[in-house]
């Protein structure tokens, strides 16, 4: 059994398709399923179930892969130790994460990472949805709500908060706001409720706005545009709204949220320097961003 055929395993298991799998190993589909192929002849079993539509992992090929991705994180360990990269970090590092954090806080964080390591790679899949570090979907993810499952690292970075929000062009229209009630007279800016992956991004029933919104997106910058046009109001962020002096928090008091940030990644990678050290530096540099936020008055 060769290492090359488990890294070649190990990338059809995540993609499930030998042209996919191919483009991210530099190799053609058939010698892609060559590889797995002889794979499956030196263990005499079948690690994919082969069908139109990809493959799918048959209960020896999911066994298989917490094994060889032990393996895989042995060997970069193996590279950065004897590689002498051991004083400057090299390679890619992959961080998922939602959009609004990765657009205001983690473009600064990975940019001081690279100025002090200009060897570093930094991915950054700025997407609403769950990732699965199981699946190296990423090195690194930032999520309002910890994982309860998985052989997962996890650690808390910061608490943060959030208020409803309008433009002044907006409050210039409809006048001052004074009460919750008014709140639902006016036209809200939100998710599309049917596409919210974390729990703790419904926010809407938590300020009493149990109600469809006017404005709908998956993406919180598609919502902050629409907020910044003067559409309606929107339950932003405060270290993204504070970015824009034409936003006005409406009623700071009475409708201030508080969600936390933690940062996930798989306990095999804990000896793999590149992604250590962009965890430490990603969380310390959240950490002290978000502690600079004062508490609205």
């Amino acid at each position: 059994m060769k290492w090359d055929d488990l890294r070649v395993f190990l990338q059809v298991a995540r993609l499930e398709r030998l042209v996919v799998a191919g483009k991210a190993l530099g190799m053609d589909p058939a010698t892609v399923g060559r590889r797995v192929t002889a794979l499956e002849d030196a263990l005499g079993a079948k690690l994919f179930d082969r069908s139109p539509t990809g493959y799918e992992l048959t209960d020896a090929g999911r066994r298989l892969v917490d094994h060889a991705q032990q393996i895989e994180s042995l060997a970069g360990i193996v590279q950065e130790d004897i590689g002498g990269q051991s004083d400057r970090l090299s390679g890619v590092v992959r961080i998922g994460a939602p959009d609004g954090v990765s657009n205001y806080l983690l473009t600064g964080a990975t940019a001081r990472l690279v100025e002090e390591n200009p060897d570093l790679n930094i991915q950054i899949v700025a997407l609403p949805r769950v990732f699965s570090l199981s699946q190296r979907e990423a090195d690194l993810t930032l999520t309002v709500s910890p994982p309860t499952a998985g052989r997962l690292k996890i650690r808390k970075i910061a608490d943060y908060h959030l208020h409803v929000y309008a433009a002044k062009s907006f409050l210039d229209r409809i006048g001052s706001i004074s009460s919750r009630k008014q709140l639902k007279e006016l036209p809200l800016i939100g998710y599309i409720s049917d596409m919210i992956f974390d729990k703790e991004l419904d926010y809407l029933s938590t300020i009493g706005q149990d109600r469809q919104a006017r404005f709908a997106s998956n993406s919180l910058i598609v919502q902050l545009r629409w907020c910044l046009a003067g559409q309606g109001i929107c339950i932003l962020p405060d270290f993204v709204a504070r970015e824009y002096d034409s936003l006005t928090p409406i009623l700071p008091d009475d409708t201030q949220l508080t969600r936390t940030f933690y940062l996930v990644r798989h306990q095999d990678d804990d000896r793999i320097a590149r992604i250590s050290k962009s965890a430490d530096v990603i969380a310390a540099y959240l950490k002290s961003r978000l502690s600079d936020l004062s508490p609205l008055a």
